[in-house]
């Protein structure tokens, strides 16, 4: 080997390694001490109706949602923007937590938000869950002066029509609190 490719296969070789160890984290994976608030969701008339769970891991927020007693189906699941939830139609909650302003759905060439899920499936029992990570969100975002809660709505989200894909009306809800 010349002298004068020695030096560039060192520098090759300290960039390749100094890459590796700089390597930033996929996102969705878990954070050490990444924070966490859950909001208990109840139906309109007060009726137990499961929790949703979000924790801050690398580039975004995780939501684990497990919901008893609702109709079995299809559901919207969204994160609303107001940390209220006045009965009878929830409607103190506000629209979908929508940060930058983009618009409604994952198959929304100009979406979707912070506050889209993936639809949650309910079994004949009443039972269902949803795990589902959203990239950009960060718990302090979430749990702004007025605060955020957990909607699951009473029909499917089409994941494109804005602001809030159809859902229909809103059957549960639960206030985000820090855990």
């Amino acid at each position: 080997m010349s002298m004068p490719t020695k030096p560039f296969l060192v520098a090759g070789a300290m960039l390749a390694i100094a890459g590796c160890a700089h390597k930033e984290p996929v996102t969705g994976t878990s954070v050490e001490g990444g924070a966490r608030a859950v909001a208990t969701l109840a139906t309109a008339t007060g009726t137990p109706a499961g929790r949703a769970t979000v924790t801050e891991v690398a580039g975004g927020l995780r939501y684990t949602i497990e919901v008893e007693g609702l109709p079995a189906g299809t559901h919207g699941a969204h994160v609303h923007t107001v940390g209220r939830c006045d009965a009878p139609d929830f409607a103190s909650a506000g629209g979908h937590w929508n940060p930058t302003a983009a618009k409604h759905g994952s198959m929304n060439p100009a979406g979707p938000h912070e506050g889209d899920l993936p639809n949650l499936i309910i079994g004949t029992d009443g039972r269902g869950t949803l795990g589902a990570t959203v990239a950009g969100g960060t718990l302090a975002g979430l749990l702004d002066v007025d605060g955020a809660a957990m909607m699951v709505h009473a029909g499917a989200d089409d994941l494109m029509t804005d602001p809030s894909g159809n859902s229909g009306g809103r059957i549960a809800c639960g206030v985000f609190r820090p855990a």
